[in-house]
Formats: C-alpha cells, structure tokens, sequence
C-alpha cells in the first residue's frame, strides 16, 4: 500500500508539535520535511536543528527533501539530526550518483527530485540509482499551490521509467495532492503521497490524515 507522508511546512507553527502527533495518529506513515534557502527557491524555511527536535519525539521516519544549493555540504547534518530519507534536486546536484551514494553513506535512504519543467529524461540514469525519486507536482518553493494538471501525464511516464530500470526504487509525489486527486495518483504509480494543505487547512489534522489513509487504501494501481 502506498505511504502517506504529511508536509508540516503546511502546518501551524504555533501547534506543530500537536499537529504531527495528530498526523502519526491518524496513520501518517513518514514526517515530510521541507529544506529551502531563499536560494535555490524563493523561501526560506528550518533546518536541521528542528529536524533533530522532531526526530526525538517521533518514531516514523522524516523524509528531508533539501531544496537548497550545495545540498552535500548539508547532508551530513540532517542525517545525523534524524532524517531517514533525504532527497537532493536534479537540477542543482552535478555529480547525482556521487551525492545519493554520500546519503547512503550517512545512513539514510537516498532520493533525486524533479522538478515540473525539468524533463524526465534529466533523471533516466539517477533512478538507477536512487532509493526513491520525487516528482514535483508543484513549483518548490511555497505550501498551498494548485496541482499542475500536466504531473499526471509525468507520473504514468516516471512509473514505466522505473519499471524498466530500478523496479525497488520508490516514486513520491508533492504538491498539491489533496483528498479529490490522491487516488488517482495512487492508481497511476505513486508509491509515496505528500500531503500539505490537504491535511493541515482542515480544522482536525488527525481525522483528516486518516481520511486519506483510508482512499490510499481503497485505489488500485492500474
């Protein structure tokens, strides 16, 4: 069954802590942690610090998806802060075999993330590779975006990819998944479903986590 991985950038900050305890309660099967530094998107959100406070008061695993330049200079502290899985953009990493196998070597699952206007191809050979792949269904850079219609097409497209090339490795999806769309994206191929706003606009984060827990375990892959 697929995974869902509810984004805390969404989240009240006041009440984050609630927040992501009422998530874990209604199923959420990965803490998604979102990294960016005014740089490489136009936002600036934490860092490793709240990672590591989070971390020691969790027990699923945080998925660190680093929208930041120079992303190897980091890794090592977000890993040694507590993330399990901690993914790097294609478009900003020159040597992506070189840095999923510098994840890997911090004891973390390694993943290559693309953006919507970047073309699939750019990732053929680092799915080869990679642990998992993050397919951009938004623009990085700020919570609540519509869903780009066009991702759906991309997703059908990055599913056969990694059937020919690397069946183990995992297709996570963000942005703009909500409670009307995520079966469909269970049903064309994704494996792991980041909510943002879909969970965190609703009045009872636990209640709706499980929610969608419960329409991810209703579809069916074609």
């Amino acid at each position: 069954m697929a995974l869902l991985a509810p984004s805390i950038m969404a989240g009240d900050w006041w009440n984050i802590g609630k927040q992501i305890e009422e998530c874990i309660r209604g199923g959420a099967d990965l803490i998604h942690f979102d990294v960016m530094d005014g740089h490489f998107v136009p936002n600036i959100t934490v860092g490793p610090e709240v990672l590591s406070d989070i971390s020691k008061r969790v027990k699923v695993p945080i998925d660190a998806h680093l929208m930041i330049e120079n992303p190897d200079r980091y890794i090592p502290e977000f890993a040694k802060a507590g993330a399990n899985w901690i993914s790097v953009h294609i478009e900003n990493v020159p040597h992506i075999h070189r840095t999923l196998n510098f994840i890997r070597e911090q004891g973390a699952k390694a993943g290559v993330v693309i953006n919507p206007g970047t073309s699939l191809t750019m990732i053929e050979e680092a799915i080869r590779h990679a642990d998992f792949v993050l397919l951009m269904s938004v623009n990085p850079g700020f919570s609540g975006q519509s869903f780009i219609e066009r991702s759906f097409d991309r997703l059908s497209q990055l599913r056969q990819m990694r059937d020919q090339l690397n069946p183990d490795c995992l297709i996570e999806i963000d942005g703009g998944i909500k409670e009307e769309n995520i079966a469909e994206a269970v049903r064309l191929g994704a494996d792991v479903l980041v909510v943002g706003s879909g969970i965190f606009a609703h009045p009872k984060v636990e209640d709706q986590t499980r929610k969608l827990k419960e329409i991810i375990a209703s579809a069916k892959a074609i």
